[in-house]
């Protein structure tokens, strides 16, 4: 909602209080809103001449002082590489080496457990624990069902892996 200077608040109170005829009241208003927008825009244009001075005196300042401290922050970003030492980078070398071991290692299981699923014909799936306890089945349904579960971990895992060394920096 607009707020009205208290001048033209002023005179439409005296007019509707008087009985002021209508169209002179009317007059009144808008000849009070013509002067308050002139009035503002005056005020607006004073401030803003005063503030494009002070802009233009910072940024004449700015422009003398600057090039020198900006010419030796870009050289300085330029120059400046993060430090690794030998023995960080060395033990990130054989992080990565340790990665791609564990990848090399599952591209084989997975190998050897898609022949498995090719060859078995009449199999058996024998499982036994570090105490000794062992258990054995040769229902087909029950043997399909553990290697079909058992390579798409694999595959999950080895994507995960794949993923991690394509986004390992050195």
């Amino acid at each position: 909602m607009p707020s009205y200077p208290p001048a033209l608040v002023a005179v439409l109170w005296h007019s509707i209080a008087n009985g002021v005829q209508e169209q002179e009241s009317m007059f009144n208003v808008n000849f009070l809103i013509m002067a308050t927008k002139t009035q503002t825009k005056q005020n607006r244009t004073a401030q803003n001449g005063a503030t494009k001075t002070e802009v233009k005196k910072a940024l004449t300042k700015e422009a003398t002082v600057q090039p020198k401290t900006n010419a030796k922050a870009s050289v300085e970003a330029s120059d400046v590489k993060p430090i690794v030492n030998l023995d960080e980078r060395i033990n990130r070398f054989e992080k990565l080496r340790g990665l791609a071991s564990k990848r090399e290692q599952l591209v084989s299981t997975l190998g050897q457990l898609t022949k498995f699923n090719y060859n078995a014909g009449d199999s058996s799936f024998h499982l036994k624990d570090a105490n000794g306890m062992s258990f054995a089945t040769g229902n087909t349904n029950l043997i399909k069902l553990v290697t079909e579960q058992l390579q798409s971990t694999l595959e999950a895992r080895k994507n995960e892996l794949e993923a991690e060394i394509i986004a390992f920096e050195l």
